[in-house]
């Protein structure tokens, strides 16, 4: 019992949390104070009158340890330490207490420590990516089932041993949260941090259709509820998308060979939602793609031979129409996207009619894992390159003249997007 008495200062938690408890180094202060407010809780429910204590005593950790973890596996563990003691799944808002201690702890990372509001930014992106990935059903809760189907303990265990950030693609590199915060940035002229119908039409250089942008607005799943003052779900407006809806699209349209954006475009095609794509749906999308077409001076598909095309290569169980399911078979993780851009994606869409099979040879054996992968690196250096741009015309403007322009780029300038030597070309 004077054993159980010994406090355990927060400086030696570090190894327990990663050697006894299996957890990444930078859990340690979430789980120390998890383990007091269990404890806490504990006493309170025995009656137990005892004094507050500000730290964790081996006989709390021990508590801890038959409670909450003996009984489980590790997917379980880590379930049950992300969650609230109260609460059966993950919410959003249960993730930043551990990457707020991702930002401080890691090295790749340093350089944002005095800029707070971007350590937000990307606090919000790396758990809008993680909801992208494992809450498929996008409820915003995330169950333990969720959990064990992931990688999500895996990916978080190889960001606390990965020095280099960018390395770990799965929802943590800092060049793909520059790639989807500059895109979101680069739309939202008003900087009211939200994306209109109007500013959508000109993404990708005006590469969507009216009728998908309209689609996304009033269809497209969005990643998160929020909740009034009384805790009641108030459902998000379709006026405009969010920095976290946007998200959700960026990530659906560059990279249309995951199951989650099979669905996400699936549900914005199926009109009806009657959860079957029919040829009626289809061809009112075309109708649009080809009038573009037309106006753009490019060979002109008609629909039937584009919609043969198509279904020779996802081979559908009905032919008379596709379901979600056509779309997630094996051999469709690389041409079930051909038929989305078909559909609302002209300059894609042109680009695989035109495609050259020697490069769709090389990329197929490069060394990207995902569309998405290869579409952030390809962007990211596309920034790289324009930052180095200004920074030469920059150095042949009158310092004069740049210090009355540094008040409207303060933002741009800490996020490295204007000139800052902290972006980590």
């Amino acid at each position: 019992e004077k054993d159980d008495m010994r406090l355990v200062p927060m400086e030696r938690f570090e190894r327990i949390t990663k050697e006894l408890c299996n957890f990444p180094t930078f859990f340690h202060k979430p789980l120390y104070d998890r383990i007091l407010l269990l404890w806490e809780r504990h006493i309170t429910s025995q009656k137990i009158k005892l004094p507050p204590l500000p730290m964790v005593t081996f006989g709390m950790f021990h508590y801890f340890w038959d409670t909450e973890m003996a009984p489980y596996d590790k997917d379980e563990r880590f379930f049950r330490l992300i969650k609230q003691p109260t609460q059966e799944y993950i919410t959003r808002d249960d993730f930043f207490p551990y990457i707020k201690e991702l930002l401080s702890d890691h090295p790749g990372l340093e350089f944002l420590s005095d800029h707070a509001e971007f350590q937000d930014k990307y606090a919000v992106t790396v758990i809008t990516r993680i909801f992208y990935s494992v809450n498929l059903c996008h409820s915003g809760r995330i169950t333990v089932r969720q959990v064990r189907k992931s990688d999500l303990l895996s990916v978080f265990q190889q960001v606390d041993e990965e020095e280099d950030i960018n390395k770990v693609t799965k929802y943590f590199s800092y060049e793909h949260f520059y790639v989807l915060y500059c895109r979101f940035w680069e739309l939202d002229h008003d900087r009211d941090y939200k994306i209109t119908r109007e500013d959508l039409l000109k993404y990708g250089e005006h590469s969507l259709s009216h009728m998908i942008v309209d689609r996304i607005f009033d269809a497209a799943p969005r990643p998160f509820e929020s909740v009034d003052e009384n805790g009641n779900v108030v459902k998000p407006s379709r006026d405009y998308l969010t920095y976290e809806d946007f998200i959700f699209f960026m990530l659906s349209e560059e990279d249309k060979a995951n199951e989650y954006s099979a669905r996400y475009w699936f549900s914005c095609v199926d009109v009806d939602g009657d959860d079957k794509l029919n040829n009626m749906e289809m061809r009112s999308f075309y109708a649009v793609q080809l009038h573009r077409m037309q106006c753009m001076g490019h060979e002109v598909v008609p629909f039937e031979d584009m919609l043969c095309q198509m279904m020779d290569m996802i081979k559908p169980a009905n032919s008379d129409y596709l379901v979600v399911e056509d779309f997630l078979q094996d051999h469709c993780s690389q041409v079930a996207g051909a038929l989305y851009d078909a559909l609302f994606n002209v300059n894609k869409y042109v680009m695989f009619e035109q495609r050259d099979p020697f490069l769709e040879r090389q990329k197929r054996e490069d060394e990207f894992d995902t569309d998405w992968d290869r579409f952030a690196c390809i962007d990211y250096n596309r920034l790289a390159m324009e930052e180095e741009q200004r920074e030469e015309e920059a150095m042949e403007v009158d310092w004069v003249t740049m210090d009355e322009e540094e008040e409207d780029a303060d933002e741009y300038n800490a996020l490295g997007l204007s000139g800052s030597s902290e972006a980590p070309f």
